[in-house]
């Protein structure tokens, strides 16, 4: 009977070690798609703001990637860094809206909030005991 509930024990214990990371690892992958591309179009637009239609499309990407960040799910195991995963997004979206309205002062203001809460938001993951994957080309 002890050795029954010993080998229930440990199949379970470890089912919990491999479950978490591989759920938490899909929340990474899709966190550093979310902040690579969130920073890559910043990037491209801090020199073009002039630019209408590049505007145009940065600024409906990054409303749609603010929606899909606050409707995804999150392991609790990194649950204290995802507030600022949507803060970095949602300052993204408002850098883009004032590009949009011309407003160069508040798209660098954003834009700044943007970056600083993509670092925290990965000092957070790194002290948690996780690292975002790496998104960069191997060609």
């Amino acid at each position: 009977m002890i050795r029954h509930l010993m080998l229930a024990f440990t199949i379970a214990l470890c089912s919990l070690f491999v479950a978490l990371p591989a759920w938490a690892g899909s929340y990474l992958d899709r966190a550093s798609l979310l902040l690579d591309e969130a920073r890559r179009e910043g990037d491209m637009l801090l020199p073009r703001t002039h630019d209408k239609e590049l505007v145009m499309v940065v600024h409906a990407l990054a409303e749609a990637r603010a929606l899909v960040a606050r409707k995804m799910e999150c392991p609790s195991s990194v649950s204290k860094a995802h507030p600022h995963l949507l803060l970095v997004l949602a300052n993204s979206e408002r850098a883009a809206e004032a590009a949009a309205q011309g407003n160069f002062k508040k798209f660098m203001e954003h834009l700044t909030v943007a970056r600083n809460e993509d670092r925290a938001f990965r000092a957070l993951i790194t002290e948690l005991g996780y690292a975002l994957p790496d998104l960069s080309s191997k060609r």
